[in-house]
């Protein structure tokens, strides 16, 4: 029994140490056609630049298209399918778009 113990606790150390990876749907996402968007917590900047508050969770995000961009007062929902991946459909019965997280900026 004691040596089940000391095995379980010796696991629970190394998992505690191991790097998390990223399940959240925050971060700069990119569509094929170059336009992108950005993610953190409730707010999001639109691949239009404009910055907008919506409904946030870990794994989706909804917002309302600001005035003045293409699409305006359409609803948009990104959905996390994994942690390079989100789907975006936009207004009701559009069709479901894949776009990716942004490749890191190069100096």
């Amino acid at each position: 029994m004691r040596m089940c113990f000391a095995a379980a606790a010796a696991a629970a150390a190394v998992l505690a140490a191991a790097p998390a990876r990223a399940d959240a749907i925050d971060g700069h996402w990119c569509a094929g056609d170059g336009r992108y968007l950005n993610i953190r917590g409730p707010a999001l900047t639109t691949p239009g630049g404009r910055r907008v508050e919506g409904n946030y969770t870990r794994h989706g995000f909804a917002y309302v298209v600001p005035d003045g961009e293409p699409g305006s007062g359409a609803s948009v929902v990104l959905t996390l399918v994994d942690d390079r991946t989100v789907h975006r459909v936009a207004g009701a019965g559009g069709g479901t778009e894949i776009w990716r997280r942004c490749a890191p900026a190069t100096s």
